[in-house]
């Protein structure tokens, strides 16, 4: 194994350059991120993120002042990192990786598919809120069964005396849903219950993303002349993804709340007529497998 020093990376800035015009659709804006903010969405710590910067792992950030800046480039290399780390490589093992990459692939191309592929789907920045905040939302709801909870889900992240939200957006509209009557234990069990099948979808979507390296060997990179192309067409998938992700909840969503309203009114009519309406079981259960295959 070699004690050669990894070769150099190139900036942030240089190898998101795909990144930074597609993942945002039509905002062009990339995601920025302080180094706090950097180890808590790869769920690593700062003395990771400075270590793997010291031993050429990680490019270093954009210098503004005294201030460092991150964007989704590293995100997907920690992301990388942690991954190979998980299934027992080493970090000289994984220098020595990034070193064969770069004597045979233009190393901008590579951090380019490694963004396309591993980069954050959501554009959103972790929000940090104090107890009294999470009070101000939830009012007398934000017990500390369901803020555990809530922790428990990875929904809220503790962080000393606060908390903090990966995705502000959801937090803000559970807070709706709660002061519009819903239970918070029952709209963290439904999360809790709806997770899985997310998963699930997400892995098929995913796999539809990716797909494009299938005609590539799997235990090896694709050659250097098809990468560019390979980002281009990955960047394009993903958003049709989400497309077809928000289509099907939307149906989804669509009728299981016209069946649950339609039984709804049906048991008011029984109530006023005192009985069920004259249709055999039979009937009814072919009715509704008639309106599953439309």
């Amino acid at each position: 194994m070699s004690n050669k020093p990894p070769p150099a990376l190139p900036s942030a800035a240089d190898a998101n350059r795909h990144g930074d015009a597609h993942a945002g659709g039509n905002d062009t804006s990339r995601a920025e991120y302080t180094v706090d903010e950097l180890a808590r969405v790869t769920d690593t710590t700062v003395r990771n993120v400075r270590a793997y910067q010291d031993r050429g792992l990680l490019a270093p950030p954009e210098k503004r002042g005294r201030v460092g800046v991150y964007d989704d480039t590293h995100v997907s290399r920690l992301k990388l990192i942690n991954h190979l780390l998980t299934r027992g490589y080493t970090l000289a093992n994984i220098q020595d990786l990034i070193k064969a990459v770069d004597e045979g692939h233009d190393l901008r191309s590579i951090l380019g598919l490694e963004s396309a592929i591993g980069g954050r789907w959501s554009r959103e920045r972790p929000k940090k809120y104090s107890l009294l905040e999470l009070l101000q939302m939830f009012g007398d709801k934000a017990s500390p069964s369901a803020l555990g909870k809530a922790v428990e889900l990875g929904l809220l992240e503790r962080s000393g005396l606060s908390f903090v939200s990966g995705s502000p957006s959801a937090l803000a509209a559970g807070a709706t849903m709660a002061k519009e009557g819903i239970p918070l234990a029952d709209l963290l069990d439904a999360v809790n219950i709806a997770r899985p099948h997310f998963n699930a979808v997400a892995k098929a979507m995913v796999d539809l993303v990716v797909r494009q390296l299938d005609r590539y060997d799997a235990d090896a990179l694709p050659p250097p002349a098809d990468v560019p192309a390979l980002i281009e067409a990955i960047w394009r998938v993903r958003p049709l993804a989400m497309v077809l992700v928000e289509s099907e909840m939307n149906r989804a969503l669509e009728e299981a709340s016209g069946d649950y309203f339609g039984d709804r009114v049906a048991a008011i009519m029984e109530k006023k007529l005192g009985h069920a309406p004259a249709v055999a079981p039979g009937e009814r259960a072919a009715g509704r497998q008639d309106k599953t295959r439309k």
